[in-house]
């Protein structure tokens, strides 16, 4: 029980971190484009946990480094479509779609998988189509075609993330995948797809101020580094029900930084839409069966 609140509580923090990245790599793109942003981010926390964990990382299995690849791609997917995406839409927009993960992840289980598809499912996929029309639609419900490229662009990061976390929920139940060397290499591998996909298509460049280079320390070793091995090795000691509702808070804190820090503000229509997807989340990820217990009772 204590390792499962500590496992959680270390994941709520983590979750904490993802909702305040959005507004850093807001300020990081000022100087320098997305890939090269990614490739800071990775190969930085690579490079630091490498080093204070060397030890625990020397030894690493060639299934673990499959899987650590594998990961890595993934995660290319997912940071590319949130940081590009972040560029053309609003950061309350990028944390609300980005965490569509949670309600995707069900459907690609029923298809990949051919698990079936529960009805609650299905209302919370419903729910969450409602609200993102209400956040990202005009007043008169016409297309926003400023923010589509970038919606559409952190429905692809929702969409990759779902993949990570049935790939992660795989591979740390293998008794041969180290979870801890699993979160280690996989930052290297998605570091080093960003730091050459950088020098192709962008002209690398250094964070000129303290502002930028804050943001992009904090994004490598709290959001990446420390977010992703606490993750591997969490989720050991946690059920993927009770981390979804733990990563359903990061929109929640994406949006609360959005309006304290960049000023953004939705229209009424945009915060029912917000309160709409919120509520399909836990309606999602929550267990009813102790409210049949009591009723038995």
């Amino acid at each position: 029980m204590k390792k499962r609140r500590l496992a959680e509580l270390s994941l709520i923090l983590v979750t904490l971190g993802w909702g305040v990245s959005y507004y850093l790599m807001d300020i990081s793109l000022t100087e320098m484009g997305p890939f090269t942003l990614n490739a800071y981010r990775f190969l930085i926390a690579f490079a630091v946990a490498a080093i204070l964990s060397f030890r625990l990382i020397k030894d690493v299995n060639k299934e673990t480094i499959k899987y650590s690849f594998f990961l890595g791609t993934l995660l290319l997917f997912v940071y590319s479509g949130a940081t590009f995406g972040v560029k053309h839409t609003t950061l309350s927009n990028a944390g609300f779609l980005c965490a569509l993960a949670v309600v995707i992840t069900p459907f690609i289980e029923t298809v990949f998988l051919k698990k079936p598809l529960p009805a609650k499912v299905q209302i919370s996929a419903v729910a969450c189509l409602i609200g993102i029309m209400l956040m990202t639609l005009k007043d008169d419900f016409s297309i926003n075609m400023d923010h589509l490229p970038g919606d559409l662009l952190c429905i692809l990061c929702a969409l990759s993330y779902a993949f990570h976390i049935l790939v992660t929920q795989k591979a740390v139940k293998q008794e041969n995948i180290n979870s801890f060397q699993l979160g280690v290499f996989q930052l290297f591998f998605c570091g080093a797809y960003c730091l050459i996909m950088g020098f192709i298509f962008e002209t690398p460049a250094v964070p000129s101020n303290w502002r930028v280079g804050g943001s992009v320390l904090f994004l490598a070793i709290f959001c990446t580094g420390v977010a992703f091995i606490v993750q591997s090795v969490a989720q050991k000691f946690t059920e993927a029900s009770r981390v979804g509702i733990i990563f359903s808070l990061e929109p929640v804190f994406a949006g609360i930084v959005a309006y304290f820090f960049a000023g953004e503000i939705l229209t009424v229509k945009g915060y029912i839409g917000v309160i709409i997807m919120i509520l399909a989340i836990l309606f999602l990820e929550t267990d009813f069966k102790f409210l049949r217990v009591r009723n038995k009772e």
